[in-house]
């Protein structure tokens, strides 16, 4: 699974340049897409439309990215948005986000919190909202049936001394995780995609993957399959 965040309209002829290689590697997106960004009509937001019919994935991601003011993930810079709101309080984040997806015609029923971390309490307002499907950092949860696939997020986004190791290692990983029957769960941010080294990286992941026998899929697809 390829997940993409950060989808702009600067960013947007990257994002489309990586969607047309995982096209021609019949490797579905899964887009990350915050709420309260996505809520005026714009290119790159038809952009996300138009691939959201052709197949591609689209979960909320978030609703504004502000971090609880209480959150411990301040002092470390995070904008990890739902990482420690109780119930009442996500649920409100997330009526509003709801909202904004419905004004851009984009209304989903998945959710991937920024950052990859979700509360417990989110979990719950997630469910009281008729969410199918949370992605946070180790698993992917149907919401409805309970079942949960475990597999940790890998991500390229690091300083520019360690993005080689880093796309070396991204690249291993999937080695390793396909190998043994796994599933491989690769993120990007739109921003990322400015180095040609992160792009490369995650793209010689993909291949590794397929190379070695992975099935590819969205977060969707994934939690139907591991039920059936």
């Amino acid at each position: 699974m390829v997940s993409l965040a950060g989808v702009d309209a600067p960013s947007l002829s990257r994002c489309a340049a990586l969607a047309d290689e995982l096209d021609r590697r019949a490797v579905p997106l899964t887009l990350l897409i915050a709420p309260r960004h996505a809520g005026t009509p714009a290119e790159w937001v038809q952009w996300v439309r138009d691939r959201h019919r052709n197949g591609d994935d689209v979960l909320m991601h978030g609703f504004d990215h502000t971090p609880d003011p209480r959150s411990l993930t301040l002092s470390l810079g995070r904008r990890a948005e739902f990482a420690t709101l109780p119930a009442h309080e996500a649920g409100l984040r997330l009526t509003a986000a709801m909202s904004a997806m419905e004004r851009a015609a984009l209304p989903v029923d998945g959710f991937a919190p920024p950052r990859w971390m979700a509360s417990a309490g989110t979990v719950i307002a997630l469910q009281r909202k008729g969410f199918r499907l949370c992605a946070d950092l180790m698993s992917i949860r149907d919401l409805h049936t309970g079942i949960r696939v475990r597999a940790r997020v890998h991500a390229l986004a690091g300083s520019e001394r360690t993005e080689s190791w880093r796309g070396f290692a991204l690249v291993r990983t999937a080695i390793r995780t396909a190998r043994r029957g796994g599933t491989v769960r690769l993120a990007v941010d739109a921003v990322d995609l400015t180095r040609s080294t992160h792009r490369v990286a995650l793209l010689d992941a993909v291949d590794a993957a397929l190379d070695n026998a992975a099935t590819p899929l969205t977060y969707r697809s994934t939690t139907i399959a591991r039920a059936a």
